[in-house]
């Protein structure tokens, strides 16, 4: 496999290429792009995702059965792994050039957008409510588990899965910051968005190194994060709040 990153006109091609055989394929009635390169979004760096829908006696996993080997053949594509969801799965591949390429196959009684950047190429959808961001108060409730949990891992002495415990924190506060401000909540694609001030609030909640003090002072700064960014569930905020800040104590648990 080719060590160079792709270029947009290979990603192109290869778009090409999976959508023809799809139009080839009996079995696939109806085609999208979705993703970053759905609505003319996007960038040089963006990774190719295709969706599928099928036939009536056609499954997932049949289509997929067939699909691979030819992937792997005609594009050195290397499969990564599956995420099925309802009635899809998603498969993602790694394609020359480190090209990330995610395939989608759903019953075409089924296929339809799921958000707002869907692209049909070709067939016909049904409507289906499109999947919402997780709420706060969701986000909220992991961030105060994962604080509980990373103070614990101290007192163990597991300063790695401390570490580990207080950047999953950090990433929900980040998180919650960003659905605030009405912006992109998932996968970190808002943060890089975010005011100054909140993205050096949060730079300082970074673990430095595996020490003790150290740890306690991340896990603290994240804490006062998440407080800060805890608005939208201001009433939960305010009762765990004490509990929260008493956790970076160093007469935790005794009082």
């Amino acid at each position: 496999m080719s060590q160079h990153a792709f270029t947009v006109e290979q990603r192109d091609r290869y778009r090409d290429r999976l959508v023809e055989m799809a139009r080839n394929d009996p079995r696939v009635v109806a085609a999208a792009i979705v993703g970053s390169l759905a609505l003319g979004g996007g960038d040089r760096w963006s990774d190719l995702d295709l969706t599928f829908g099928l036939a009536a006696g056609t499954t997932p996993a049949g289509i997929l059965g067939d699909w691979t080997p030819k992937l792997e053949r005609e594009f050195g594509a290397v499969h990564l792994f599956d995420l099925p969801f309802m009635s899809t799965i998603y498969r993602v591949f790694l394609f020359s050039g480190n090209l990330q390429v995610d395939l989608s196959f759903t019953p075409g009684a089924e296929f339809g957008a799921l958000g707002p950047r869907f692209k049909l190429l070709f067939g016909t959808t049904v409507e289906r409510a499109h999947i919402p961001s997780p709420p706060a108060a969701h986000q909220f409730g992991l961030a105060v588990h994962h604080a509980v949990r990373a103070r614990i891992c101290v007192e163990r002495d597991r300063t790695s899965q401390a570490e580990y415990w207080i950047a999953e924190l950090r990433n929900l506060a980040m998180s919650l910051a960003c659905l605030r401000r009405g912006l992109p909540a998932s996968y970190g694609r808002g943060y890089d968005e975010l005011p100054a001030e909140a993205i050096a609030v949060f730079a300082g909640a970074r673990v430095l190194s595996l020490d003790r003090t150290e740890l306690l002072r991340a896990l603290n700064a994240s804490i006062e994060a998440l407080l800060r960014e805890s608005q939208d569930v201001r009433d939960t905020a305010t009762k765990v709040e004490d509990q929260l800040r008493a956790l970076t104590s160093d007469r935790w648990p005794e009082g």
